[in-house]
Parts: structure tokens; sequence; C-alpha cells
């Protein structure tokens, strides 16, 4: 099974980079998961959030794999609870070839991606820096297969 995520942003912070990766690593052979950044467009010249949003999102799009089952981070998407969210996992893994979790810049994400996506998840209501939310996607994905596999991390 295939995971991506794409985000946007680009030279995160080494905390970052090393709290995604941890949690990567421990994921077994059968789940690989792809990291894609995508660059963000430069707030300079006077450009407006809707322009913005939508040179963020082309770039999107062009880094999308094809055939993916498509989920947008929003802090108004659907909330889970960590064991449902591992069954929303596993079913996506039964019935998907690859899974493509999109993560907004700062200024979100365009309405067009959202409209594309097959899922809108929160992982909190509450606005996250979208560094962190690399490594909280990637602890909950980690969470979600072990408790799939009856591994002792999650402890209810």
């Amino acid at each position: 099974m295939k995971f991506f995520i794409l985000a946007v942003g680009n030279k995160m912070p080494d905390w970052i980079r090393t709290g995604y990766l941890e949690y990567i690593k421990r994921l077994s052979g059968e789940i690989t998961v792809n990291l894609i950044e995508i660059k963000p467009e430069k707030r300079v010249g006077g450009k407006s959030v809707a322009q913005l949003l939508q040179a963020e999102y082309q770039r999107i799009r062009a880094a999308l794999p094809p055939d993916c089952f498509i989920v947008v981070l929003d802090e108004r998407g659907q909330q889970w609870t960590t064991v449902k969210f591992a069954g929303v996992i596993q079913e996506w893994m039964m019935t998907q070839n690859a899974i493509a979790f999109i993560i907004g810049g700062a200024d979100g994400l365009h309405d067009d991606i959202k409209q594309a996506a097959h899922a809108i998840m929160a992982l909190s209501k509450l606005t996250l820096p979208h560094g962190l939310v690399r490594v909280l996607l990637a602890e909950q994905i980690y969470r979600a297969i072990s408790i799939n596999k009856n591994h002792p991390y999650h402890r209810a």
C-alpha cells in the first residue's frame, strides 16, 4: 500500500523532519509513505490570497500521483477518534490502491482541491502549523496501523 503526503512548504526545521521520520521509519514494509513537498508561492508583489492558493493548487495537481484516493486535511473536516481513524484507514487500504493526504500551507488550500477530495479530515479543530501537521499525521498513520495489527503502541 502506498501513502503519499503532499505538503505545501519546504525548508522545514530539523525538529519537524526528525519527528516525521521517527514515525515513518516505524511503519512496516507493506506500507510506504512518500512525502512530496510543494513549494509555497512567494508572498510578495501584492498577490492576493486567492492568487497564492491558485498557484499552490496548480503545483499540488501537477505533483499528485495518478489514481490516488485524495484526503485533504482541513480544520473544518471530519474528525474521528483514533480508533475510528484506524478503521477508516483499514477500509481505505482494502478499497484503494494509493492514498494521498494533502496538507495546505500558511493560507490553507484552494477550494478546487477540497472539491476534488474524496475525504476531508481534521486532526483537530485547532488551526495547526502546517509543518506540525506532517508530524501529527505521520504519528496517527503509525498509530492506526498499530491498532489494526494489534500492536501495543496504542493503549486505550
